[in-house]
């Protein structure tokens, strides 16, 4: 197990008084502190399993961590530069990795530290990061305009098409279809058909830069994010992918670019709910149909907090640019309240 510590954490918002107003004092909660996942700034987070969790940071690596009990299980470096995103395939042992170094790589935690599979064909840096529902072709998205769909066994790009202006931010394969949803700096959300590697639809443009988008697991509602600062811009949206185009609600609150995006796994007895992380070092979490802020949490001292991942019902892995890897649990009993529980 990981070196655990008990680090005392007060709430944020009883130091955050406005001039003349006298804080109230709140509950004091330790913070289980675990040995870092990574030496710098963290990217990328998913979950591989309940109890895994695989991130990438500005250190080059790929990190595989038992969270549960906080402990590093392994560490895969094989890129050049920092590692963009990560994502997995649900019940293989599959990892995959995008990089600023213009390449995708495919590890296994079970063939050691070197990477499996390489793809590699990009001008500039891969920002999207996908996989088929059925784990046989992957899907990479760059700032250098274009898509390409890849077959994993054999590494062989399938499929490239360049967008003018399309500079790839994200990417998500909807669950159980040939759809696969795109974010980019151009504003635009496109969903394009994987068999004929076509723009399907092309949503309307929005009015700053798409961050990051997600799908329901229904396949039914995409979610993306808004670039901004000052409050303008900021928010993330809800929109019905049976109606291409069709914005249903708008998450707005947040003071700085609001980077990540997720849906939260259903609760028994609760709206379902969505959760949004952002450069202000917030993190909220939202009803679904409502738009309402059910509660919120400021991570002091964060940075910018660039990627969620639900890890279990209840809980959330949030990656931080300064203080690696929060562990949140999501409490209903009393009133929505969001905590901190575990770092590393």
């Amino acid at each position: 197990m990981g070196k655990l510590q008990s680090k005392i954490r007060r709430r944020s918002d009883l130091y955050r008084a406005t001039r003349g107003e006298v804080p109230e004092s709140g509950p004091i909660t330790a913070i289980a502190q675990y040995d870092p996942a990574h030496c710098d700034t963290i990217n990328c987070i998913t979950t591989l399993d309940c109890d895994l969790s695989v991130s990438g940071g500005s250190d080059h690596a790929v990190v595989v961590y038992d969270w549960r009990a906080g402990r590093l299980c392994q560490a895969f470096h094989g890129h050049s530069r920092e590692v963009t995103k990560v994502r997995c395939v649900p019940g293989s042992s599959r990892i995959f990795s995008a990089s600023r170094d213009k390449s995708a790589l495919m590890w296994d935690l079970t063939c050691g530290d070197d990477p499996v599979q390489e793809f590699c064909g990009h001008e500039l840096v891969v920002n999207g990061l996908a996989v088929s529902p059925d784990g046989s072709q992957l899907c990479t998205g760059s700032r250098d305009n274009s898509m390409c769909l890849w077959d994993i066994e054999s590494g062989e790009c399938l499929q490239r098409k360049t967008i003018s202006r399309n500079l790839v931010t994200h990417v998500c394969w909807v669950p159980g279809t040939h759809s696969i949803v795109q974010t980019s700096e151009d504003k635009a959300i496109r969903v394009w058909d994987s068999r004929s590697w076509q723009v399907a639809n092309t949503f309307p443009a929005k009015q700053y830069i798409q961050t990051h988008c997600d799908v329901s697991s229904s396949s039914h509602y995409l979610l993306s994010s808004s670039n901004g600062f000052g409050g303008h811009g900021c928010e993330a949206t809800l929109w019905d992918l049976r109606q291409p185009g069709c914005k249903v609600v708008e998450y707005r609150g947040h003071l700085q670019t609001t980077a990540c995006c997720v849906f939260l796994p259903a609760t028994p007895g609760a709206p379902h709910m969505v959760a949004t992380s952002s450069h202000d070092c917030s993190v909220k979490i939202w009803d679904q149909n409502t738009a309402a802020c059910l509660c919120s949490l400021t991570l002091d001292g964060s940075g910018p907090l660039v990627s969620l991942a639900p890890c279990e019902v209840g809980s959330l892995l949030c990656a931080s640019f300064n203080t690696g890897i929060h562990l949140l649990h999501l409490s209903l009993s009393a009133g929505p309240e969001l905590r901190e529980a575990a770092r590393f």
